[in-house]
């Protein structure tokens, strides 16, 4: 009797501690992101407090500026989908062990190439749409190549090599455009391009009532999302450009190929950098710039931390930091906040974000202490019971 009530000690210690390892598990990615998140806006509503405004009241005519009627849905979708696409850019590569700082100058150069197309190439829409899509592809890719192959064969850190590729991205457009696609009356800007050949589409901007920067790589993004979350999880590919980038020496005993790896993994990267680029120049703003690095290149790196590196991750990220970056103008409009109080919002994510091990023992802590209570309820309820019975 002795042996057999030991044993179902032992079984239920077993189930015990089985289950304490499935509460531990509640203090993960989302959980985490959704604090950065909490004190993020927290933040920066004691910043607006502290120059008298109403925290509530900014925030409210932020998320106005950004949901409260369907042209501002649709500009919010097209500036979420820039973002998406570097974010899911600089996740792909950190995902593969690589940390590519390179997005800006891999957009700028897909977004030249898809400049270039739009002015130049006129095929019927659906073969046009394939090869403007495509070109853009592999001016990121290309482009992401240069770094992914110093590193793979000369050890060139990536960080370095791609931060130098943005400045050498940023000075070909600004020598290319003014030389070679000046617009009429400004020397620093593109000619416009035209809206038959442009990402832009009148059934799409008449669902989102008039929206001008709704367009079709909206689509190209819900692909992207899904290629990516396939190949990571569920391809000999994916599996490969992961055990590359979590241990090369082992990678390379298992017969793996690691600087191939190394390239095409960047390549990836690259060329998700470069819809980004197809995205905002032949879809948003229709003409290219000189003198300006595109900024959702590095707040694609944000996007991506705060999705953990997860596609479906990055897709919310990158939704909620349009609706901030979309809704920043109105509120400023409204009240006297300033708009940059949007991107301090940002950084102080960014920051809770990075430090996601504090957050990480925090709600274990609280779990552990809400585990012990429950169980030190059900050791009394449990001496209780004994005690009554014994007393009967």
């Amino acid at each position: 009797m002795k042996h057999g009530l030991s044993h179902i000690g032992k079984r239920g210690e077993a189930k015990m501690h089985k289950g304490e390892k499935t509460e531990e598990r509640k203090s993960g990615p989302f959980l985490i992101a959704l604090s950065a998140v909490v004190l993020g806006l927290v933040a920066g509503g004691i910043l607006m407090a502290a120059i008298k405004e109403n925290p509530i009241e900014a925030y409210l005519y932020m998320f106005r500026g950004s949901l409260m009627n369907s042209e501002r849905v649709g500009n919010t979708i097209a500036t979420s989908t820039t973002l998406f696409f570097t974010g899911l850019a600089f996740a792909f590569a950190y995902k593969t062990g690589l940390f590519n700082i390179g997005c800006s100058g891999q957009m700028l150069a897909g977004g030249l190439v898809a400049t270039i197309v739009a002015h130049y190439l006129f095929l019927p829409r659906p073969l046009y749409l394939a090869a403007l899509l495509l070109c853009a592809v592999l001016g990121g890719a290309l482009w992401a190549a240069i770094p992914g192959f110093l590193k793979a064969k000369f050890n060139v850190h990536e960080v370095v090599s791609t931060i130098m590729m943005n400045w050498i991205a940023y000075w070909s457009v600004y020598y290319y455009i003014p030389a070679y696609l000046k617009g009429p009356s400004l020397e620093t800007e593109s000619s416009a391009i035209a809206v038959t050949q442009s990402l832009r589409t009148p059934w799409l901007t008449n669902l989102f009532a008039g929206s001008t920067y709704i367009n079709l790589s909206v689509f190209v993004a819900i692909v992207a999302l899904a290629a990516v979350q396939f190949c990571l999880s569920k391809t000999t590919l994916g599996f490969s450009l992961k055990a590359v980038g979590a241990n090369k020496s082992c990678a390379e005993y298992a017969g793996i190929s690691v600087n191939s790896s190394i390239v095409l993994s960047m390549m990836i990267s690259g060329a998700l950098s470069g819809l980004a680029g197809l995205s905002y120049y032949t879809g948003y703003s229709l003409n290219m710039q000189i003198g300006v690095m595109p900024s959702q290149g590095f707040d694609g790196i944000a996007v991506a931390l705060l999705g953990a590196s997860s596609p479906v991750g990055v897709l919310l990220a990158s939704i909620f930091f349009g609706i901030l970056q979309s809704g920043k103008g109105f509120m400023n409009a409204m009240t006297s906040v300033p708009p940059e109080i949007a991107d301090t919002i940002i950084s102080v994510i960014i920051y809770f974000t990075a430090t996601s091990i504090l957050f990480e023992r925090l709600w274990n802590g609280v779990f552990r202490t809400m585990r012990g209570k429950r169980n030190a309820k059900i050791t009394n309820s449990d001496a209780a019971a004994r005690a009554a019975q014994g007393g009967r």
